[in-house]
């Protein structure tokens, strides 16, 4: 169940507009982002449920900047109004991790081609990795989002090679030495194999991890004897991929936005 009623779709870019003086009142501020009808928004306010910059605030008509203003509704961060964008893509397989590529490969900046923004990628995959990025022309959040100091979590799904047996999982869980320093997982359990006398080997696994060092999944499990065939990055913090289409984008909701600005304290 949701914190709050708040439309799980509803797009960050989804703006109210403030007064004249550049405030708003904070019932029409939730109304219009969409967490709940105006009464509703008004009962949550009387019941001690919307806080402004950590105090309760249960007096209707008071106005906030929706620009600076820190609103949460039962504990739950609602973004400020802002003129960046903020987008989750669906990258394929042979794309390279960059905005533009001078020798002419297939890169993120083809696949967004169509945006008047100038994007910047949150981390990155490996050409041969394909699943899900974020993508923003807010430097500060790409920057500090992508910073290993906040640990967000981030899910992988990755065939490998051969049957990977429970002493496996206990070995990364328990935490694996790698020559550029110790890679924690957070969790890690086994979605599927493939084993038998007609069959070939593989074993599919999930894995949760808060690195970003170049191609950790791959040499993670590669050292415990598991080389990857193919890899996916289904998650980053509460992002996930869902139904999205390879090569698609769509914006993050703002219950997403407001859960990865509270992971990366901005």
């Amino acid at each position: 169940m949701k914190p709050h009623d708040a439309d799980p779709s509803q797009p960050a870019s989804f703006r109210p507009e403030p007064d004249a003086d550049g405030t708003i009142r904070l019932q029409k501020l939730l109304a219009q982002s969409g967490v709940a009808s105006r009464r509703k928004c008004e009962e949550l306010m009387l019941d001690g449920h919307v806080e402004v910059d950590g105090e309760v605030v249960t007096r209707l008509g008071t106005k906030v900047d929706p620009h600076t203003a820190v609103v949460r509704v039962k504990g739950k961060r609602l973004p400020p109004i802002s003129p960046h964008v903020y987008l989750v893509l669906n990258k394929p397989r042979g794309v390279v991790s960059t905005m533009s590529d001078p020798e002419g490969r297939r890169n993120l900046g083809d696949l967004v081609a169509d945006r008047p923004e100038r994007l910047f990628h949150v981390g990155r995959l490996d050409t041969d990795t394909s699943g899900l990025l974020i993508l923003t022309n807010d430097g500060d959040f790409a920057q500090r989002l992508a910073h290993p100091s906040y640990e967000v979590d981030k899910t992988y799904v990755a065939e490998v090679e051969g049957e990977l047996h429970k002493g496996v999982l206990k070995q990364l869980k328990a935490g694996v030495t790698l020559d550029d320093g110790p890679v924690t997982v957070s969790s890690v359990r086994i979605v599927s194999g493939s084993h038998g006398r007609n069959a070939h080997d593989r074993t599919i696994v999930e894995l949760v991890i808060h690195e970003g060092r170049n191609r950790i999944v791959r040499r993670l499990l590669e050292h415990v004897g598991h080389p990857v065939t193919r890899l996916t990055r289904t998650q980053i913090g509460p992002v996930g991929l869902g139904k999205l289409p390879l090569g698609e984008i769509r914006e993050l909701s703002l219950d997403e936005l407001g859960e990865l600005m509270d992971s990366a304290q901005l």
